[in-house]
């Protein structure tokens, strides 16, 4: 039915653009089924995307529940070994998917596969300074296409869900930002396998898919992905170190954040003034121990 017919391809949406959805999907089309877990209750996305695209089923799950979330909900309805984790905004070349197909047909052990990304904007790999020795030893496999690192962004990942013996893969406590890196930490930990692939490429449009790009929700994006940058900044830190490590990291930001607030506020920039209120207010309700609760009110 498919050209890889063991993989199940998962893109959580949240009243995305539709043009900019149906160029991902269009690009995964024939190649795997797709699953698309709506972050609302809106039936009629339902029904438009399940009449229109063959093979295609669409979940409500009711609510706003972000990226980690959602992709936990989408990966417990997956019957398939391997899972492509997917943004909407994520454009596949025509060779991705055969180029996909190879790893699972030559029995690669690997517990997640990144792609290069076209745009330069994006760094598709990196490594963790305090985990720099683990994992990178032979950083080229034989056949030359795979690099070992320590994370891939979650723009897109390929995943072998045997590794994780039915285990929630996203910690469900963050919203939005840093649920790659605190992924990829565990998997090194569990001595999983990260690499990142030569032969694969993604063409990644960088969120012009989602609500918080229409310009009229400009200032309230703003304010929307710098608290949610910082607050998961703070408790990646936490979590993966300590709290007074977090605090360590995160003082400077947040003074500097402060400043920059009150200058743009006497000097009127109200789009980098509700940035910094942004960062400031992210900081201040992880420090006092509250959890990841900020949304986009959206008419």
């Amino acid at each position: 039915m498919f050209l890889i017919n063991n993989l199940t391809v998962v893109i959580v949406t949240y009243k995305t653009n539709d043009q900019i959805l149906e160029e991902c999907i269009e690009s995964i089309l024939g190649k795997a089924k797709i699953l698309i877990i709506e972050n609302s209750d809106n039936k009629d996305f339902k029904l438009k995307y399940e009449k229109k695209y063959a093979n295609l089923e669409v979940v409500l799950s009711g609510s706003n529940l972000g990226y980690g979330a959602g992709n936990n909900k989408g990966i417990s309805l997956v019957k398939t070994r391997y899972v492509l984790i997917s943004n909407p905004d994520v454009i596949y070349e025509s060779d991705f998917f055969d180029n996909l197909k190879k790893f699972i047909d030559d029995n690669t052990d690997f517990t997640i596969i990144g792609p290069v990304y076209r745009s330069k904007d994006y760094a598709s790999h990196g490594f963790f300074e305090d985990l720099k020795n683990k994992n990178i030893q032979d950083d080229i496999l034989t056949n030359g296409s795979l690099i070992k690192t320590h994370w891939i962004v979650g723009c897109t990942m390929f995943i072998d869900l045997d590794k994780f013996n039915n285990k929630s893969l996203f910690d469900e406590n963050y919203f939005l930002f840093f649920e790659e890196f605190d992924l990829c930490r565990r998997v090194l930990k569990d001595d999983g396998k990260i690499f990142v692939s030569k032969n694969l490429y993604v063409k990644h449009l960088g969120h012009k898919g989602s609500v918080a790009a229409d310009p009229k929700y400009e200032k309230d994006s703003a304010f929307l992905r710098s608290w949610h940058w910082m607050w998961s900044s703070f408790y990646y830190y936490e979590k993966n170190f300590s709290y007074f490590y977090a605090i360590k990291c995160m003082y400077g930001k947040f003074f500097r954040s402060l400043i920059k607030m009150i200058y743009y506020r006497i000097f009127y920039n109200s789009i980098k003034f509700k940035m910094y209120y942004g960062r400031v207010c992210g900081i201040w309700n992880r420090l006092l121990g509250k959890k990841s609760w900020y949304r986009l009110k959206i008419n």
